[in-house]
C-alpha cells in the first residue's frame, strides 16, 4: 500500500478524520496537513503582527518538500468553499507543484477547480477520483 499525504484548504480539515480512517482501513499511511492541528493558527500569526504571519508562512512553505518526499502520494480534497466548487487555495496548489515536481501520485478527490490555473493542474495530469478513495488503490505506483 502507499503513503498518502492529505493537502486541502483548513477549511476542509474536520472532513480529514474520516478519509483518513478509511485510507488507513485500505492499508494506507495517511500523513495530516501541516497545521491540522491548529488549522487557524494562520488567523492568530495575522493578530499578532505581518513579521510573525509571513514568518509562520514561510515556515508552512518549506515545510512542503520535505513532507510530500517522505510520501508516495498527495490526496487533494478539493470541496465547495465559499460558492466556489472544486476549490484549491494558493498554498495547496503549491503542495501540488511540489508533488508533481517530486513525482509523486496526484489525486484528486473531485473534480477540477475552474480557476485561473486549471490548465496547470490538468497539465500535470493528476488521477480524478470522484470521491471514491479505492481507486487510489488501482493506480499507486
Amino acid at each position: 500500500m502507499a503513503k498518502v499525504m492529505i493537502i486541502c484548504s483548513k477549511h476542509f480539515y474536520d472532513r480529514i478524520n474520516k478519509i483518513k480512517e478509511e485510507l488507513e482501513g485500505m492499508g494506507h499511511e495517511v500523513m495530516l496537513p501541516n497545521s491540522f492541528d491548529e488549522p487557524f493558527c494562520e488567523e492568530r500569526m495575522k493578530t499578532i503582527s505581518v513579521e510573525e504571519h509571513f514568518k509562520w508562512k514561510r515556515e508552512m512553505m518549506l515545510l512542503h518538500e520535505p513532507k510530500i518526499k517522505e510520501n508516495d502520494a498527495v490526496l487533494v480534497l478539493n470541496f465547495e468553499k465559499k460558492g466556489i466548487p472544486n476549490y484549491i487555495g494558493g498554498a495547496t496548489f503549491m503542495e501540488i507543484v511540489k508533488a508533481w515536481e517530486l513525482e509523486k501520485d496526484i489525486y484528486f478527490y473531485r473534480d477540477f477547480p475552474n480557476c485561473s490555473f486549471t490548465d496547470e493542474l490538468k497539465g500535470m495530469n493528476p488521477f480524478l477520483i470522484n470521491g471514491d478513495l479505492r481507486r487510489i488503490n488501482d493506480t499507486v505506483n
